[in-house]
């Protein structure tokens, strides 16, 4: 069943969970501005400032705009916003047979932190590893740090997503679980203030993207199945 909730029709241009952080510095931002107007001084003319500039970030941080992905079968669309570190043939053990083709994406803190299923398919597995917050641009962050492995099946192809954890993004979420459909394109999580996404596709796939290429989420084409 696809979460029709999470997916990709909505009037709410935030993530989903942002809501009680908007509402929070909504709050003390209004609270500020009547003090402001009551107590009008230095103290509370900067408070109010600054939590203006805090609300403007939230806002910032939180926003999920909508994709349309593009038509077609057999292709992997990038899971998340950001930059092309890594393109690599590796092993990975959750993946079926082991051998795969890792692409790795660094989300900054100034990319959308949404992310988004590269294919059309079941969820197969969710696991949440526990690790450490180094900064996500470093190599071994992708080993050691905090990530979530989200499993897809479609058919015969399988696909592993990595959401791992940064030094500022020390909260992964995932909300697909075991069983779930999702449609190509579709929201499954979010990483807060930027980390890193590595997708995992198989081995023999045909790449579509080099280290140092911009990627959106939902959008953009990293791969195709080779023709049989």
């Amino acid at each position: 069943m696809v979460m029709h909730a999470k997916g990709r029709r909505r009037r709410w241009p935030f993530a989903q969970g942002s809501g009680r952080y908007l509402a929070l510095t909504s709050v003390l931002l209004a609270v500020s501005l009547v003090a402001s107007l009551l107590w009008p001084s230095l103290v509370t003319t900067l408070v109010t400032v600054l939590l203006a500039v805090l609300w403007g970030l939230v806002m910032f941080f939180f926003r999920d705009p909508e994709r349309v992905p593009p038509d077609g079968g057999g292709q992997f669309l990038s899971p998340a916003d950001g930059r092309v570190v890594a393109v690599l043939p590796t092993v990975q053990q959750r993946f079926p047979g082991g051998d795969t083709l890792q692409v790795g994406i660094f989300m900054s803190i100034l990319d959308v932190h949404v992310n988004r299923s590269p294919i059309a398919g079941r969820v197969r597995s969710v696991e949440h590893v526990p690790g450490r917050f180094l900064q996500a641009f470093r190599p071994e962050a992708a080993e050691v740090n905090e990530h979530n492995f989200i499993a897809l099946q479609n058919g015969p192809t399988s696909v592993l997503v990595k959401q791992i954890a940064g030094i500022l993004a020390r909260r992964v979420v995932c909300w697909a679980r075991e069983g779930d459909g999702l449609e190509a394109g579709q929201r499954f999580g979010i990483i807060m203030l930027g980390s890193r996404v590595d997708l995992f596709l198989p081995p023999d796939v045909e790449v579509l993207v080099k280290p140092g290429d911009k990627v959106r989420g939902g959008q953009t084409i990293v791969a195709r199945l080779r023709p049989r």
